[in-house]
């Protein structure tokens, strides 16, 4: 079972940075691939980076590429997203997600198998 809980999200100014963080409390973190994805206002939710369950291989769109890193910490059961040179269209509830298949560029929605409930993050201009 995995349950995931986010925190770091925040109100920063435009080109600034944050940590989003994401633990399970679960006992199988380890085995899943995870990912952040982001849902701004009116907007659908949409994907912003993957990362193999050993962390070997990681994923970005393009509009977050360069700027966000996503990594994880196994022993710590939590994966990290860096969040750098923030724009205010980066503004968004952030979703943590855990799937055995969900390593890769836009993965579906469908094939995430376990949600956080989301922290916020505002860019101002």
């Amino acid at each position: 079972q995995v349950q995931l809980v986010e925190s770091g999200g925040g109100l920063v100014q435009a080109g600034g940075s944050l940590r989003l963080s994401c633990i399970d409390s679960g006992r199988a973190f380890s085995t899943y691939a995870m990912g952040w994805f982001r849902q701004a206002p009116g907007k659908e939710r949409e994907f912003v980076a993957t990362i193999t369950w050993n962390g070997r291989y990681k994923y970005y769109s393009d509009s977050v590429k360069g700027r966000f890193t996503i990594s994880r910490d196994n022993a710590k059961d939590t994966v990290y997203l860096q969040m750098n040179s923030l724009k205010p269209e980066d503004t968004a509830v952030y979703y943590c997600g855990a799937g055995r298949s969900i390593a890769g560029i836009n993965t579906p929605q469908g094939d995430v198998e376990y949600w956080g409930q989301g922290t916020q993050v505002t860019v101002s201009s």
